[in-house]
């Protein structure tokens, strides 16, 4: 089945900083510290593809050397790039984040020390109950962060891709599981299964702070184009509120579907660096069902394609198993190992299963419309799109011009 196509762009928020650099080190001279010359500071980096990340990472780490401090990098990724310290340290390097260019060191590990036990207060049947030790959780951090005499946490605050909450990717998040490395990782995401996300990461901050001295953190939002719109330092007490109202940012500024339903949906890459699921549950209306959208969420789309994986994501394809389909060449590009790693410690083993495949777009087209039932080929909505992160120009079959025209959107011709 061959469609005829049309390309619209649609806008979004595109306030930006300018300098990241400069805004990092006007933001860090907000914070006072309590520390003495000569210490260490252990300043996280995410494994997300933060933009700006390399002049943001040097603004903080300036700022510690003017302090007096000893600032090192800790990779924060829990147990993405592979669950190795040299994969983690690999990646970083991709990036731009190395020892030269950032004028510190970097320490990557993934062994942890066990801070203490916590019992969790959870608000749930099954998991508490009893007078027994089954609700305590050992609680994994960061070795080489551990040994240092302060913590601070850089990353890039927006919607989980899984759960929801007043608080859901951020800082807090990597202080729990991207500082918890592999083994925290995956306990903590096991105790969430149990109850709501906010509950658990609340309740492990506040029990790491009291066990770590961290400083505080700076929060990053992007704007729709996943360009750096904000950027905010607060201190440890903080983080909790402050990262709720940096949320409640992000939410609005997140581009979107201009559609309430789609037929199949073509993502032409994805991967870690996009997102934690490889595509934005919360873009496709995927956030609580792998593969239909609940609770009232838009758009619905019935069918998910993947076509590729970015080069930054190096074979992990976690979220694959959220497509129903997918190009037979994107299944040798994946790096098994390291796609059931993360799914695995995420607790989200669907996330690593395997779609149909098929070895061109038009099969995938033509499958499609057979599992949906569309009557004719001309009242198929297919739509064509990057990634999550970029939705400024998007294509689409015929059979959704009217809607895209009745909204207002430019049609390129």
């Amino acid at each position: 089945m061959k469609l005829q196509t049309f390309q619209f762009h649609q806008s979004f928020d595109k306030q930006s900083i300018a300098d990241p650099y400069a805004a990092t080190r006007s933001e860090m001279q907000q914070l006072r510290f309590s520390v003495r010359q000569g210490q260490t500071v252990a300043v996280t980096a995410s494994s997300r593809g933060i933009s700006n990340i390399v002049p943001i990472m040097r603004g903080v780490v300036d700022h510690f050397r003017e302090l007096g401090l000893k600032p090192f990098i800790v990779p924060a990724m829990g147990s993405h790039a592979g669950g190795t310290a040299k994969s983690q340290r690999q990646l970083l390097d991709n990036y731009g984040l190395t020892e030269s260019v950032l004028g510190c060191p970097i320490q990557s590990s993934m062994e942890t020390v066990i801070l203490g036990e916590l019992r969790l207060n959870t608000s749930h049947t099954g998991y508490n109950n009893s007078n027994d030790d089954s609700d305590c959780i050992p609680v994994h951090f960061d070795q080489m962060a551990s040994e240092a005499d302060h913590v601070f946490l850089v990353n890039r605050i927006k919607s989980h891709t899984r759960f929801t909450g007043t608080i859901e990717s951020g800082l807090l998040k990597m202080l729990m599981i991207g500082l918890g490395n592999a083994q925290g990782a995956g306990i903590y995401h096991r105790a969430i299964s149990h109850d709501r996300f906010s509950t658990v990461i609340r309740q492990v901050a506040d029990f790491l702070m009291s066990k770590i001295s961290l400083l505080g953190g700076l929060g990053i939002v992007e704007n729709s184009e996943g360009q750096t719109a904000l950027l905010k330092t607060l201190h440890a007490p903080d983080i909790a509120a402050g990262e709720e109202k940096l949320l409640r940012l992000a939410k609005t500024l997140m581009p979107r579907l201009p559609f309430r339903e789609i037929d199949l949906l073509f993502i032409r890459q994805i991967g870690k660096n996009i997102s934690g699921t490889g595509f934005d549950s919360n873009i496709v209306g995927r956030k609580f069902d792998d593969h239909k959208a609940v609770h009232g969420e838009t758009p619905i789309v019935h069918c998910i394609a993947v076509l590729g994986l970015t080069p930054e994501t190096a074979g992990n394809a976690n979220g694959i198993g959220m497509a129903e389909f997918c190009l037979s060449s994107v299944l040798r590009e994946i790096d098994w190992q390291k796609t059931r790693l993360n799914a695995m410690t995420a607790n989200h083993v669907s996330a690593a299963m395997i779609p149909l495949d098929y070895p061109t777009e038009e099969e995938i087209i033509n499958a499609a419309w057979q599992t949906l039932g569309r009557p004719k080929p001309e009242y198929f909505r297919v739509v064509w799109i990057c990634d999550t992160l970029h939705l400024e120009t998007i294509t689409a079959s015929e059979a959704l011009r009217r809607e895209v025209v009745n909204a207002g959107y430019k049609i390129k011709m």
